[in-house]
């Protein structure tokens, strides 16, 4: 029977298979690790490579063992020089607990190790735990675009690249090195042979000449001949080389009412779809800006630090994050000249009359200044079967519902569980026709 080996070389160094191998038994702490530093990582660093500390139990490969019930395990251990087979070995004097036991503080124990995740497999299991299909995980992997520019010349490249002028200036330098013959040579003793084979009679002198003209025009266009107009080390084609097609900047707005009702899990889930607006915005722009505002009845703008994990607390005036967000633009982020997204997180909840005045702010400058805007409403999962298909809930929900029909860069949807992040994100990717230009 043929062994087939596989002698293809590891990328690295690093043995491929054996890593998937690992990947796939560790699969469930390398999942539970990543959620876990997610939660507690910025989001600008989920899209890179992690260090995840695995512990030893986790680690060990499968081995055949004997069975403890069944078989005849009759055999000498290699090193052995007292007992045989079949010979009886009295116990360890100490009682029940064995004499080789250790005290306080000795022996030892296996230390965790880290093994590192490369970005693509921080990104699987991130979506993995998201139910994303996997069209808008190859989506969100990929690189940047690239676009051909010229980059020089090479010797060699297809033939609908060919640079006429480069490659008859070398012809020239060439033919002058090796003293080609020019046509303005062969002209000249052509026309000498023609005007002296016009005399008549012709004299001896004339003759010897002629034979030296004709020696000479022969030498010449035999050298022609050798020397070509146009030899292939001439011949020089157009470089292209990919280059990162230049994006323009682009900022993410990330609004969260961090009220008294909005718990850990609310959070959780507020970041969970941060982080995936986060990565589309990265791929699609070189540059990106994360602005940060939580507000309670009043707004600031606060790091990620403040913005998920800050124990502040109190009222609802959601207005008046949609007001800094604007008063920011207006500093900052001309519209002229940067890309702006912004996503909103909130459970719904709202002082009276406020909600009519946030609807009014958006159909006003807002919306304009925006390349889209996402609202993010999150709900207990008990809810989920009472508002999921119909157009009740909370006053905010039902304001913003009236911008959502009249405002096309404008979306909204409900969030109960981490599967229910895709149906927001994926207005992202189809938003083609609805896209708007600014004035």
């Amino acid at each position: 029977m043929p062994n087939f080996i596989d002698r293809r070389l590891n990328p690295k160094d690093k043995s491929l298979g054996n890593r998937q191998r690992f990947l796939k038994r560790a699969r469930d702490e390398l999942k539970r690790a990543i959620k876990d530093q997610i939660k507690s990582d910025k989001i600008a660093d989920v899209d890179a490579a992690h260090g995840v500390p695995m512990p030893a139990r986790g680690a060990g490969e499968p081995t055949f063992r004997s069975s403890p019930t069944s078989g005849n395990r009759e055999h000498v251990l290699p090193g052995n020089k007292e007992f045989s087979a079949g010979d009886r070995i009295s116990k360890p004097d100490g009682g029940a607990g064995g004499g080789g036991g250790h005290g306080a503080g000795g022996g030892g124990s296996d230390d965790d190790f880290q093994f590192i995740l490369s970005r693509e497999e921080v990104l699987d299991l991130f979506f993995e735990d998201l139910e994303l299909p996997d069209l808008v995980k190859l989506s969100l992997k990929e690189t940047v675009t690239f676009k051909p520019h010229r980059v020089g010349f090479t010797t060699s490249g297809s033939p609908t690249n060919i640079n006429i002028g480069r490659t008859m200036r070398n012809s020239f330098g060439r033919r002058m090195a090796l003293q080609r013959p020019s046509e303005r040579q062969v002209k000249l003793i052509t026309d000498e042979i023609a005007a002296l084979e016009a005399e008549t009679p012709l004299s001896a002198e004339t003759r010897r000449k002629l034979t030296a003209l004709r020696d000479e025009l022969t030498t010449l266009e035999r050298r022609r001949r050798r020397i070509s107009y146009v030899d292939p080390v001439d011949v020089r084609f157009n470089r292209f080389e990919r280059q990162p097609v230049p994006n323009a900047n682009a900022v993410m707005f990330c609004l969260m009412d961090v009220s008294a009702s909005m718990g850990e899990r609310e959070k959780d889930l507020a970041k969970r779809f941060f982080v995936l607006l986060h990565l589309f915005l990265k791929r699609r722009y070189g540059r990106i800006d994360i602005i940060f505002i939580r507000h309670t009845d009043e707004a600031h703008e606060v790091d990620e630090e403040t913005f998920f994990y800050s124990k502040q607390s109190g009222g609802t005036v959601v207005s008046t994050a949609l007001e800094e967000m604007q008063r920011i633009i207006e500093a900052r982020y001309p519209s002229d000249m940067w890309n702006i997204y912004a996503a909103q997180a909130s459970d719904g909840d709202n002082s009276s009359g406020d909600s009519e005045r946030c609807a009014a702010l958006l159909r006003g400058d807002l919306m304009r200044l925006c390349q889209y805007y996402a609202y993010v409403e999150i709900i207990d999962e008990r809810e989920t079967e009472i508002f999921g298909a119909t157009d009740n809930g909370t006053s905010l929900w039902r304001a913003y519902r009236t911008v959502e029909g009249e405002v096309p860069n404008f979306h909204m949807a409900r969030i109960a569980r981490p599967g229910n992040i895709y149906p927001v994100f994926r207005k992202l990717f189809t938003r083609q026709a609805g896209a708007r230009t600014r004035n």
